[in-house]
């Protein structure tokens, strides 16, 4: 838990998976925190100052002081309360500068748009299978025996991995493909930290639904 006196609020929403990052962070960490879900269409005047230039979340307040960016956010947690929970950042440089962002691309507007896309995709998969093997060397996590940076930061996006497999029948993390990226969604799956900051796929799915079907209305 935080302790001495810090106080902890994360400005989020609860479909984005950057806001995700940030959650699985601070429950890894074991820390406690207050959460204000923002309306993206009317957005708040705690967001819109203490994120003046991009006005977008996740927002950490930290004892008044706002910490912008999900990447940044994760490293300063784990920066800032060293001893609690887990420890996210790796000590070796290489492996802390290894982007393990995942981001699906469905908002094409021709079939060759879309088709590059999940073209795309599947190329990030390809890559982070074989970061896995690379800096795992047999162990469960990108962090070793324990999840790291690497994991949180893919991590925002595996409930949105689940809700397109859903949505448009696509397993992004395919095991014939990519055993080691499928048994490693499997394991973060159950982690119970990682339970506790993931949204209703079910949420996911409907909102990908209506997305799908404003495109649609807006071709036609």
């Amino acid at each position: 838990m935080a302790g001495g006196g810090d106080e902890l609020k994360l400005l989020g929403m609860w479909a984005s998976p950057f806001a995700l990052r940030a959650k699985l962070a601070l429950s890894f960490k074991g820390l406690s925190y207050d959460y204000v879900e923002e309306d993206l269409k009317n957005k708040s005047e705690l967001l819109l100052s203490s994120n003046p230039v991009h006005k977008k979340v996740p927002v950490l307040i930290h004892n008044g002081k706002p910490i912008c960016e999900s990447q940044v956010i994760v490293q300063y947690i784990d920066e800032v309360f060293p001893d609690a929970g887990v420890t996210l950042l790796p000590a070796d440089p290489h492996d802390r500068a290894l982007f393990g962002a995942w981001i699906p691309v469905f908002r094409g507007k021709t079939e060759e748009e879309k088709a590059e896309g999940v073209k795309q995709t599947f190329a990030v998969a390809e890559k982070l299978e074989g970061a896995l093997s690379e800096c795992c060397k047999g162990k469960p996590f990108f962090g070793g025996d324990t999840v790291g940076y690497v994991d949180v930061v893919l991590g925002g996006f595996v409930a949105w991995v689940h809700a397109i497999e859903e949505v448009f029948g696509l397993n992004q993390f395919d095991a014939a493909k990519t055993p080691l990226l499928a048994a490693w969604l499997e394991r973060f799956d159950e982690l119970d930290a990682a339970k506790e900051a993931m949204p209703d796929i079910g949420r996911l799915v409907e909102l990908e639904k209506m997305r799908q079907a404003q495109a649609q209305a807006a071709v036609y």
